[in-house]
């Protein structure tokens, strides 16, 4: 009778299994269709690759930097690239409205035929980061300039007078074909993006509150095309960020009894300071597969070869098999997680001293949905040490909302992408860097992050780095889709019913 009992449980077993196998793969299957074929090309438009790549190639040449340490730009050079920009496009600023506000910063209008139709933003900023200390690691000079072996060599061919350069090279062409847009555009070009666009996009935004304009949405930097990075995707990937992560930073505080070297004391303030670290670095705030970065898995399951495949069209089976893996790397870990990064450690000033007080700073990047408050609370129950002060420094804010993918900003970014890269794969993602966007949350309805450059694995390093470039064949092509997004920008698309109620 046992013999017979335990049969049947295997019996039953081996068919849950069947099952829930079958299950499986019929969902890696099915999960959705891959994307549908790109829409038609945009109308013809021109551009001199090399014309355009010489302009980008004198906006490197003037060296626009925001020196972190000393909190500051270089003021000079922003009044000689705004001279710079008016020799360039000479249409443009005749043209358009153009103006200086927060002192450096650039605000572009081109007016709209159409009153109804709520004007949309292309923000981009002029200061690049410095390139002094490794400058003599570059193949090229950092701000030479140099076009050589089909690239524009400099800072900020990345990060981003690309965008600026870009943006302004489209309208002038759109110009000298009498193109008049439906809806408003606006090009707003920041000075300290670098430092944190106080003084910058914070002071176009408000501008733009005073002056009662609601924007459709925004379009900054923060994704890109992606090529190689993500597993089991063989095509390009053209991510649009729906929202950036939120921002902190926590000092640590501990102070105790100093002396002399010779005579260590088990509870110096280094040493509980060393621990606090240590927990909090093994303690890691929880992991989540949530919305945005959740859409972006949903959307590229069907492009993925079938192992990924498998398991990211039943997360629901193997979402903690999912977690593990993604949060070995440090990129993918930013989308799943609050993380959190010890980035400066002082104490002490003297070998044979042992220092009264030790300090830290730790950086946090907040997921969508949690809080400061959630932070710190984790913070300090996880350092559990009463003396330890711990307290927010420097500016920090909540994480932005998650912008809509039924909008009609969406559905423009898509159709556009589709147009002029139709080899492309299209999905929502997160940003987990910070960019401009955040200081326009309160004048537009929604906020996305996508520069259309190409970027391969070996290329991310660059952003910040060394050997800073762009193909002069991928920065063209970045002209035409600024040109056929405000080409596109006034009609339907064939948007939702409800994202067509965008009036004013």
């Amino acid at each position: 009778m046992k013999m017979v009992w335990w049969k049947k449980l295997l019996a039953a077993a081996a068919a849950v299994l069947t099952i829930l196998v079958a299950v499986v793969l019929l969902r890696a299957a099915f999960v959705s269709q891959p994307q549908a074929p790109a829409p038609a090309r945009p109308a013809a438009f021109h551009v001199d690759a090399m014309q355009a790549a010489e302009r980008l190639a004198g906006a490197i040449r003037i060296p626009t930097v925001s020196e972190q340490e000393a909190g500051s730009t270089n003021q000079h050079t922003f009044i000689e690239l705004h001279a710079y920009l008016e020799r360039a496009f000479p249409r443009v600023h005749a043209t358009l409205r153009h103006e200086v506000i927060g002192e450096y910063s650039l605000l572009y209008t081109w007016k709209g035929e159409r009153n109804d139709l709520k004007p949309i933003a292309l923000l981009a900023h002029m200061d690049v980061v410095p390139a002094e200390a490794e400058k003599s690691s570059w193949t090229h000079p950092p701000f030479a300039g140099r076009i050589a072996d089909g690239f524009v060599w400099g800072r900020g061919t990345l990060d981003m007078k690309h965008g600026i350069m870009a943006s302004l090279e489209a309208v002038e062409a759109l110009l000298r074909e009498d193109f008049r847009p439906l809806r408003t555009i606006y090009l707003a070009f920041g000075h300290d993006e670098e430092l944190g666009g106080r003084n910058g996009a914070r002071r176009i935004a408000k501008s733009l509150s005073e002056r009662g304009v609601r924007l459709a949405f925004t379009l900054d930097e923060g994704q890109a095309i992606v090529e190689g990075i993500i597993p089991g995707v063989t095509k390009p990937v053209a991510l649009i960020g729906l929202a950036e992560k939120g921002y902190l930073t926590l000092e640590l505080v501990v102070t105790g009894e100093g002396g002399h070297s010779s005579m260590p004391r088990p509870d110096m303030a280094v040493v509980r300071l060393a621990r606090a670290i240590e927990r909090l670095d093994r303690n890691q705030m929880p992991a989540a597969l949530q919305p945005p970065a959740s859409w972006m898995f949903d959307r590229l399951a069907p492009e993925m070869s079938f192992p990924y495949r498998l398991l990211f069209a039943n997360r629901w089976l193997f979402e903690p098999l999912l977690l593990w893996q993604l949060a070995r790397a440090p990129g993918p870990n930013g989308l799943i997680r609050t993380t959190t990064a010890p980035t400066v450690v002082s104490a002490g000033a003297k070998e044979n001293v042992i220092p009264a007080t030790a300090r830290a700073l730790v950086n946090f990047r907040l997921l969508p949905g949690q809080t400061i408050a959630g932070v710190i609370a984790h913070v300090g129950a996880t350092i559990g040490d009463p003396a330890i002060q711990i307290k927010v420094t420097g500016e920090a804010w909540e994480a932005g909302r998650v912008s809509n993918t039924e909008s009609f900003g969406y559905a423009l970014l898509e159709h556009t992408i589709r147009q002029v890269y139709p080899e492309v794969v299209v999905a929502p993602s997160l940003t987990i860097g910070a960019t401009d966007s955040l200081h326009y949350a309160s004048v537009a309805d929604e906020s996305y992050r996508f520069i259309p450059m190409r970027l391969q694995s070996g290329d991310l390093k660059r952003i910040h780095g060394i050997d800073e470039r762009i193909a002069v064949s991928d920065y063209a092509r970045m002209v035409h889709f600024y040109a056929a997004l405000m080409r596109n920008s006034g009609g339907d698309l064939g948007r939702s019913p409800a994202a067509k109620s965008e009036t004013r």
